[in-house]
């Protein structure tokens, strides 16, 4: 623990030294070997600051949307847009304004990375809790109310335990879809100029550029290392550890176990730590936090009105404003922008829509085809859990933009070969938010439930009818919410390829998206880009939103 304590410190103090250097263009990364481990360790740097972002702002977010039916009304729709917006969209402007925000620093640099990889890993994680917050059994939310816990102590005791299955299983699928966004995330095309940061996304990218299959096969080796040590010393033990939190009334299947979460319980080191450090800042958070839980029978206090501040009222009213002017302006200068295209771009943006949504739809079918049953098997069986879920775990995370170029060379040759290798590329990048969703909504059947199946022989298609489809379907939705954006985000990625200093593009929405991007037409990359927002929102409002009201108003284990 020690060692890696140490490791983790020199790896931030030894990025940090080159964060105040100047911005250069078209730096040169190099291919040797011996660059992989340390651009393995600032790859794994940025993917987990981002990750503890993405953490904090899901629970935040999803904890005010589902406790307020007001700022749910707001907050789940622009999580829709949010989304939808693909990222390579708004990379210009983010590397752009943070590099001047640092004075042409390498940490503006840094820091529009972090926030790229975070639009990878956020929204499922977002989504995810949301679900699981709205899924607690209406007699816990009673009991809470009952005991009166506070809001702090509600979110401690039954909250935030309610959502960690969940929260596990999209944090193994914010990795993955981090991990299939980081060559994207490393490596910055404006026009003519490209900003690399050292990392294995841009060591990938500077592979597959110069056709350096030896070099290209390397980097997948030291990144599927890098996941197999992920799996073993964080996923693992905390499937294991989320065991605790399923709901049962009965005596549940036999628990995921892992050795290394059973040696940090037997640390005398872990131990002190959870002694003298944890447990005491616990108790005094609650303490500071929330009031203790009154007794049963004793009398209530009403709480005193609170006194609003002038000054915050100000402060409040004053920067209401001010966003409001910053949107007011962005709408003034889109709208001016997207005048200047004529009939024919838009024609032609148009057209691209359409293939991109067939693409995308076909993805999705194949994808939720073989992921529900592989889902609900591995979910159900704890034999099935335990040799294939770290498979599927190392699997999904191994970017499949990496595996695109020799996936690429191999289907170029079949007739319309760029066009399924887009399909190839857009399943292997979104099949698993559903997979993954469904294996947590099939781990949190309650056994008593799955009894009951086993007592009245309900096997075969009456099993999946009365107990499985209604137990996951929360679960499928939300996984294909964030599989439909993801399909589209990856699209960009998919029409538009360079290997071996040869570019290659058919017609999508994407391939619009990527080419405009790289030679800064900013005018169609705002439009196509305004264009993928707008369908994938009114495809989430009219299809999966309302699914979603009809799994939390019929399909809920409360």
């Amino acid at each position: 623990m020690l060692c890696l304590l140490v490791a983790i410190g020199y790896v931030v103090m030894h990025a940090g030294v080159g964060w105040g250097t100047p911005i250069a263009s078209n730096v040169h990364v190099g291919t040797s070997p011996w660059n992989l481990p340390w651009y393995a360790a600032l790859s794994t740097m940025r993917m987990a600051v981002a990750y503890v972002l993405s953490l904090a702002f899901s629970v935040a977010y999803a904890r005010a949307a589902a406790n307020s039916r007001v700022a749910e009304r707001f907050l789940i729709p622009l999580l829709d847009i949010l989304q939808s917006v693909p990222i390579l969209s708004f990379m210009p402007g983010v590397v752009l304004g943070l590099a001047a925000l640092f004075r042409g620093r390498v940490i503006g640099l840094e820091l529009a990375a972090v926030l790229l990889i975070f639009t990878s890993q956020a929204w499922n994680l977002a989504f995810g809790f949301h679900q699981a917050l709205h899924s607690i059994p209406t007699e816990l939310s009673e009991a809470s109310t009952v005991y009166r816990l506070g809001r702090w102590r509600r979110f401690t005791r039954l909250e935030l335990p309610s959502g960690v299955i969940s929260l596990v299983a999209n944090s193994m699928m914010s990795w993955a879809g981090g991990w299939f966004f980081l060559m994207a995330s490393e490596q910055f095309t404006l026009g003519k100029d490209s900003y690399r940061l050292p990392g294995l996304g841009s060591y990938l990218a500077a592979a597959a550029e110069r056709g350096d299959v030896l070099a290209l096969c390397l980097g997948l080796l030291m990144l599927v290392f890098v996941i197999v040590l992920l799996d073993q010393l964080l996923w693992r033990p905390l499937v294991a550890w989320s065991d605790r939190f399923k709901l049962e009334q009965a005596g549940g299947q036999a628990a995921s176990s892992s050795r290394v979460l059973d040696a940090l319980r037997d640390s005398e080191l872990m131990a002190w730590i959870g002694d003298r450090v944890l447990r005491p800042m616990t108790r005094r958070l609650d303490r500071r936090l929330s009031p203790p839980p009154t007794p049963l029978g004793a009398p209530v206090v009403p709480e005193a009105p609170r006194r609003r501040s002038p000054l915050g009222a100000a402060i409040r009213t004053g920067a209401a404003l001010v966003l409001l002017g910053v949107v007011a302006w962005g709408a003034l200068a889109s709208a001016r922008a997207l005048a200047t295209l004529d009939a024919a771009t838009w024609g032609r943006i148009l057209l691209a829509s359409a293939a991109t949504l067939a693409r995308t739809t076909v993805a999705l079918l194949i994808g939720a085809a073989w992921t529900i049953p592989l889902g609900v098997r591995i979910g159900l069986d704890p034999v099935w859990s335990r040799r294939l879920q770290p498979v599927v775990q190392i699997v999904a995370s191994i970017p499949a933009t990496a595996l695109f170029p020799a996936l690429l060379l191999a289907l170029l040759a079949l007739p319309g070969g760029l066009n399924i290798a887009a399909v190839a590329l857009m399943l292997l990048g979104t099949q698993w938010y559903v997979l993954f969703n469904v294996i947590a909504g099939a781990m949190s059947i309650p056994s008593d439930l799955k009894e009951v199946a086993v007592t009245y022989r309900i096997t075969g298609w009456r099993r999946w009818k009365t107990l499985i489809l209604p137990a996951i379907f929360p679960y499928v939705v939300t996984g294909m919410i964030t599989a439909t954006g993801g399909a589209w985000n990856a699209s960009i990625v998919a029409e538009y390829v360079t290997f071996g200093g040869t570019t290659r593009m058919t017609t999508g929405l994407g391939a619009v998206i990527a080419s405009a991007a790289n030679h800064g037409q900013f005018p169609i990359l705002l439009a196509a880009t305004f264009v993928m927002s707008a369908i994938v929102i009114t495809i989430n409002r009219l299809v999966w939103r309302r699914l979603y009201g009809l799994a939390e108003s019929r399909y809920q284990l409360a």
